[in-house]
């Protein structure tokens, strides 16, 4: 079995009296690739970004290359790992190129120009560089979500963890971010987690499928493998079936309950 990879082992997570999720562990989550959590509400989905992210109390381990991020130290963890949460933080007063350059520098020296031109680049890439003198306490919902991506990616990370950044983006968006995302994971060599409600876009758009449910693993692989009329009835509890369009793509319809 390969180090270079992102491998938990026998993860508890809980709140209180309450487990979230129970002894999960994993392997095979790969450099290069984007991995989708798929699973209904309060499946553990943001419980265990937030857990491999050392934000929440959790026992087991969590391997990244060999290395244990839950004995890691703030800062060794923080120069490898980037979380996104699905809720943004409040905004300051800041302007939205200047956010990426404080967030680049951030993750270490840096030569303030190479910032410059990365910011710029990113913001080229996700199609928001009219927002870069535009203050980040002014924007709507979704242009947070999209600066708060170019933020995440200007670190630089190993370990990529978006929790829902779909949710606040129209439909055009949706599947730009996720262009952005996959190539930038190819490119870097990161491990990419992102939570995502919309199965179709897990499909055509992921490597891997993680699919939960009460904070247990239902299944994980290609996605093509993975979600199929028995996953969706035991993690959704809806009778689907997955079908080929005019021009090939594989699509879920969702024909009832189960």
């Amino acid at each position: 079995m390969s180090a270079h990879q992102l491998r938990i082992e026998q993860l508890d997570v809980s709140y209180g009296k309450r487990r979230i999720i129970e002894q999960l562990s994993l392997t095979g989550v790969c450099h290069g690739e984007v991995t989708a959590l798929l699973g209904p509400n309060g499946s553990g989905k943001s419980t265990l970004l937030k857990a491999i992210a050392g934000l929440t109390p959790a026992r087991g381990q969590v391997l990244l290359d060999g290395a244990d991020l839950l004995t890691a130290s703030y800062a060794s963890r923080a120069e490898r790992v980037v979380y996104l949460p699905q809720s943004l933080p409040a905004s300051v007063h800041l302007r939205v190129f200047e956010s990426l350059l404080v967030a680049r520098r951030a993750s270490g020296n840096t030569s303030r120009q190479q910032d410059i031109d990365e910011a710029r680049a990113l913001l080229e890439r996700l199609g928001i560089a009219h927002l870069a003198m535009s203050f980040l306490d002014q924007l709507s919902g979704g242009q947070k979500q999209l600066v708060g991506l170019a933020q995440a990616l200007i670190r630089k990370p190993v370990l990529l963890l978006l929790d829902e950044p779909l949710s606040a983006l129209d439909l055009n968006y949706q599947y730009h971010v996720m262009d952005v995302i996959g190539l930038e994971t190819r490119e870097r060599n990161m491990v990419t987690l992102i939570v995502l409600h919309d199965i179709n876009i897990s499909l055509r758009q992921t490597d891997r499928v993680l699919m939960l449910k009460g904070g247990q693993l239902i299944a994980h692989g290609a996605p093509d493998q993975v979600i199929d009329p028995a996953s969706l009835a035991r993690v959704y509890g809806v009778r689907g079936r997955v079908e080929r369009c005019s021009q090939g793509s594989a699509q879920v319809m969702i024909d009832g309950l189960v």
